[in-house]
């Protein structure tokens, strides 16, 4: 079973199986984190799904696909963009590779 963490705004720290073939976005409002709001349903138009991501201690993560053009303008205006970490979690389909995968959440950006 391969999982990753979240990290939701209290602080608190969960490990979460990867479901392959869901996006991370699915999987955080399956298990109950309500502060992704995914306002357009994962069409990756409106940023409230908005996440920052690492690797196990801190390092990069690979298997995870390149940032498209679209993600990228969105990310960008939010209040807790960070060019190293922000991607929407609409954009990130899961796959194994990701297992030890850092998600922290970062809040309302409606």
């Amino acid at each position: 079973m391969s999982t990753f963490f979240v990290t939701n705004l209290d602080g608190e720290t969960a490990e979460i199986e990867i479901r392959p073939d869901w996006s991370l976005m699915e999987v955080l409002r399956e298990e109950g984190y309500e502060e992704i709001l995914a306002m357009c349903g994962g069409s990756c138009s409106c940023a409230t799904c908005h996440v920052h991501l690492e690797g196990e201690n801190g390092l990069p993560l690979s298997g995870l696909g390149p940032m498209e053009e679209d993600e990228e303008m969105l990310v960008m205006t939010t209040e807790s963009y960070d060019a190293a970490k922000s991607r929407l979690s609409c954009q990130i389909p899961l796959n194994n590779e990701l297992a030890g995968m850092r998600v922290t959440l970062v809040g309302d950006e409606a």
